[in-house]
């Protein structure tokens, strides 16, 4: 839905049958241009759609197959493309073009890695995703073609990237620093930062704010 920031009064509300068992949605929607065309980006528990922001029409949609619709992560705009992946399902590149002042979609490639909670980041034309089976993949996202996969991590990543450095965070407190490399997995180094950390890492400059679940951690990096 959209709100009027100063009333609180509803402009609009979109989607309105998420789908699902509970019918409501995880994923974050994200205000973005794709194909020439301002929109927000939605992935609800049965399908990936882009909505006008202005008017709350749905532009165009794409059924997406998730166990139990669990589709949880926060999809990706890469070129005029969008890139999902789906938990029980598989990974997705769609290709978005507007025909005729309509906006079309279509699939660009699938490829057999399931996503889970962690949302992807995209740097120089690779989605570093960290999957379902709890690996870490590199995935091309021209080619759909996968670059590497890790052994196991944690169940869970929230990752930030600069430049071509990654840090995620799992749910057990492990903070590791990855450099975007496609031609392997490269560990930069690990450190831990305590437990049950299952809220999204914050950076501000030089500090890394880590919350757990009784607390709230301030972190600097220090240069070696």
């Amino acid at each position: 839905m959209k709100l009027n920031k100063d009333t609180g009064e509803i402009v609009w509300r979109s989607l309105k049958d998420g789908g699902g068992m509970y019918g409501s949605a995880f994923s974050s929607p994200i205000l973005t241009e794709v194909a020439g065309r301002r929109q927000v980006i939605v992935q609800t528990r049965a399908e990936l759609a882009g909505v006008d922001p202005e008017s709350g029409d749905k532009l165009w949609s794409e059924k997406i197959p998730a166990f139990r619709g669990m589709n949880i992560l926060t999809p990706t705009v890469f070129q005029d493309g969008i890139f999902t992946s789906s938990y029980g399902g598989r990974s997705f590149y769609f290709n978005l073009e507007e025909k005729d002042e309509t906006l079309e979609l279509s699939e660009g490639w699938d490829n057999k890695a399931q996503g889970y909670m962690s949302s992807p980041v995209i740097i120089d034309g690779f989605a570093y995703l960290h999957l379902r089976n709890q690996r870490f993949t590199c995935i091309n996202l021209e080619t759909g073609e996968t670059a590497w996969t890790t052994k196991p991590f944690g169940k869970y990543w929230s990752m930030a990237a600069s430049g071509d450095k990654i840090l995620a965070l799992d749910e057990r407190g492990e903070l590791l620093l990855i450099k975007a490399n496609p031609e392997e997995f490269t560990l930069l180094g690990t450190c831990d930062v305590g437990d049950n950390t299952w809220a999204h890492l914050a950076v501000r400059g030089d500090e890394v704010y880590v919350r757990q679940l009784r607390s709230l951690t301030a972190y600097r990096w220090k240069q070696r």
